[in-house]
């Protein structure tokens, strides 16, 4: 349940706002909360209520944020080819420790921190906030260091207030990471799939993460912890012909390339990635994270929560936003 905190009143610090998440978010809630964003990179879409900030320098954001009622952390490194490999250290982990630091200097009393399945690693299907830590990568094992230091300091005031939410993969309009890239491929007649197409994948759609987010903002004292995911999980062979559908066109399951195929392919240009410095579409993980099934229990109907859009509905729209004339010119969102 969530608590009372009066929206119009409120000051939010989006850290980390100036992405594609916390675009979005921003959206929402730029209306009802004085909200500013700390990020060391520009926003576009909100430049007047942007301050340049960086999570691993405590000075910047001491010198930036005067104020808040809720600090939301959207800063991470997340990406597979991150280098140095200390960077998700000292961005993950160390930025917690920045702010929260920050927090108990001006009294802040709610984080809402975006953490991962990640932490899980390839886990069993439909596993719970309850399921095992194994993450298989720098990223997970950092993100479930940071939820730790969140912890630590919400425990030091049971009135504090800590949410933390681990979404599975998170796509939408103007996304440009691995799921834009297959929407893209398979948009444009591009895709071939790999192995039967069979296996599930949990997916999060932004315009109801941010909803979540938003919802959770006034969440009581205590620790709410969340996954998130859209339900139900589409199979892989569903997803592409949803993404087919919103083109107007059907979907051919003719054409597949076989599982150890595509793993010797992806050691190939690993070798390869590794000899040139040049990074690859295609990696040995990325088609084992393929191929995976990648299917979260999110148990957000216990905080009264129901996601604004369904799952075919996002991809339909994701998929006009970003590969039709009619809707490729937009530039804004409803938030409703």
């Amino acid at each position: 349940m969530t608590g009372n905190l009066k929206q119009k009143t409120s000051k939010i610090v989006l850290i980390g706002g100036s992405g594609f998440i916390g675009t979005r978010l921003c959206y929402r809630l730029k209306d009802k909360h004085a909200v500013r964003i700390a990020d060391k990179n520009p926003s576009p879409d909100f430049p007047q209520l942007c301050v340049s900030a960086d999570v691993r320098d405590p000075e910047s954001l001491r010198r930036t944020i005067p104020a808040a009622n809720v600090i939301v952390n959207l800063a991470a490194e997340h990406r597979d080819d991150v280098r140095p490999l200390s960077l998700y250290d000292d961005v993950n982990v160390d930025g917690a420790r920045n702010v929260c630091a920050l927090a108990e200097e001006i009294g802040t009393q709610a984080i809402v921190f975006t953490s991962s399945v990640a932490v899980y690693g390839f886990a069993p299907a439909n596993t719970d906030e309850t399921g095992a830590i194994a993450p298989f990568n720098e990223y997970g094992r950092t993100k479930y260091l940071a939820e730790d230091v969140y912890r630590e300091w919400q425990a030091k005031d049971p009135a504090r207030s800590l949410v933390i939410i681990r979404p599975t993969v998170v796509f939408g309009e103007r996304n440009r990471g691995n799921v834009f890239n297959l929407f893209r491929q398979i948009a444009f007649g591009k895709f071939m799939m790999v192995g039967a197409g069979t296996n599930r994948k949990s997916m999060a759609y932004v315009g109801n993460v941010t909803a979540f987010l938003e919802h959770m903002l006034t969440a009581g004292p205590g620790v709410h912890l969340c996954n998130y995911a859209d339900k139900p999980d589409l199979t892989m062979n569903e997803l592409a012909s949803f993404v087919c559908n919103a083109m107007g066109r059907g979907y051919s399951t003719r054409l597949r390339l076989p599982v150890p195929v595509a793993m010797t392919v992806g050691r190939v240009l690993d070798v390869a990635a590794a000899i040139t410095g040049k990074q690859f579409v295609i990696s040995a993980i990325r088609v084992k994270k393929f191929v995976a099934e990648t299917s979260y229990a999110a148990s957000i109907e216990k905080f009264d929560f129901t996601p604004p859009y369904t799952l075919p509905d996002a991809i339909k729209r994701t998929v006009k936003f970003e590969f039709t004339e009619t809707n490729s010119h937009l530039s804004t969102f409803d938030t409703e």
